[in-house]
């Protein structure tokens, strides 16, 4: 559930900088996919399903730059219509990882359209060979 909530808490923090979510996904996925197949499958469910939000949103930066400080191209309606669909793909992204974190929450699976399948071979392939009971003691 962190995996996707942490993606708020970013965003809150670098609105203007985009990387910085995905920055924070990476160090999240790193230190926490040792702990168990279900958590290191949505961390890096939600790495992975970033990746094309941040770079759109990227895109959208790095255009506004170029037209509100240097001056290099003019406010169009290609800008608008891009402004436009990248509100709507992070609106669809939050509302997703939402979801996807409440059913982290209880325990369940989640996919993603595209990402979520891969995602899912990736980490629960049989030849997967992270040891995720490292560092933790047995009871018996």
């Amino acid at each position: 559930m962190g995996a996707y909530l942490m993606m708020f808490a970013a965003v809150a923090v670098a609105l203007p900088l985009p990387i910085i979510n995905l920055i924070a996904a990476i160090v999240y996925h790193i230190v926490n996919k040792n702990k168990s197949r279900f958590i290191h499958y949505h961390s890096l469910h939600s790495l992975i399903a970033q990746l094309p939000i941040t770079l759109l949103n990227w895109g959208f930066l790095i255009w506004a730059i170029q037209i509100w400080w240097f001056n290099s191209m003019a406010i169009s309606t290609e800008l608008w219509i891009y402004a436009s669909f990248v509100t709507l793909m992070n609106i669809l992204y939050f509302t997703f990882s939402i979801i996807a974190a409440i059913h982290a929450r209880r325990g369940e699976m989640y996919h993603f359209v595209i990402v979520g399948k891969m995602c899912e071979r990736w980490v629960f392939r049989t030849s997967n060979n992270i040891d995720y009971n490292r560092g933790y003691q047995s009871s018996s």
